[in-house]
């Protein structure tokens, strides 16, 4: 018989206060936060922000929250990943400086890094790679753009991976990460020469995004069939069935 997820962490059983909003220190945007969100990245300016009203009910205590989350509550919510969240605040820093004041940019960066962490969490991957290619992805398009004018987007791929390396490298990342992160860079709109677990990450990721660009006038049949077919974890295709289903 298979076991369901206990009522304190179904959101089935959430009630309409369990999702919320509260306002960036950094900017004031309005981040929306769920109950046992430790923390989220303002999709404006990349400050990480402190959930005001954490509430993990019996998680914290239960000898099952592992097994029933898929994670351990208590080592999440500790000190394990404050290694990964200052490698996110300084690759957020530079890519800043490459798309100075391009918010546009900027926000979709900070838009499929958020999308790629929740990803993550539930699929696991290397978290290094998946933050780094989630924040430097498009690093390349506005040297494509200068380069190649209209036809940018058929060339923001060979531009991405020289931009990024020497990024990743001022940030002291092993050479593995960095060669890994290149080639997610230079796949990440065709696919062609990787199928890792972090570039399925980082593919639904950006999709999580894109879709509803490129596709929102679409009726819900024909992205639900889109939806089965594009994206490559499980994961990624829950979080989009929620998104436009």
């Amino acid at each position: 018989m298979s076991q369901t997820k206990c009522p304190g962490q179904d959101t089935m059983f959430w009630r309409a206060g369990d999702v919320y909003e509260v306002a960036c220190s950094q900017c004031g945007s309005e981040v929306e936060f769920f109950k046992d969100d430790a923390r989220r990245r303002c999709r404006s300016c990349g400050q990480l922000i402190a959930n005001p009203k954490l509430n993990l009910g019996c998680a914290m205590w239960c000898e099952h929250a592992k097994e029933c989350l898929g994670y351990d509550p208590k080592e999440k919510f500790g000190l394990a990943d404050s290694a990964q969240e200052s490698l996110v605040d300084r690759l957020i820093a530079e890519m800043k400086k490459v798309f100075g004041s391009d918010q546009k940019r900027i926000t979709h960066a900070l838009t499929v890094l958020s999308n790629a962490q929740d990803i993550l969490k539930k699929e696991g991957g290397d978290p290094k790679v998946v933050v780094a290619a989630a924040v430097l992805h498009d690093i390349g398009i506005q040297e494509a753009e200068r380069k190649h004018g209209s036809n940018a987007g058929r060339f923001q791929e060979m531009e991405g991976p020289p931009i990024a390396r020497p990024i990743m490298e001022g940030l002291s990342l092993d050479p593995d990460t960095v060669d890994h992160v290149e080639r997610i860079i230079a796949n990440h709109h065709s696919a062609r020469d990787i199928d890792t677990l972090e570039f399925r990450i980082l593919w639904d990721a950006d999709w999580l995004v894109n879709l509803g660009d490129e596709f929102g006038d679409k009726g819900r049949d024909w992205l639900a069939q889109k939806i089965e077919k594009l994206f490559r974890t499980e994961t990624g295709k829950n979080l989009a069935r929620a998104k436009y289903l």
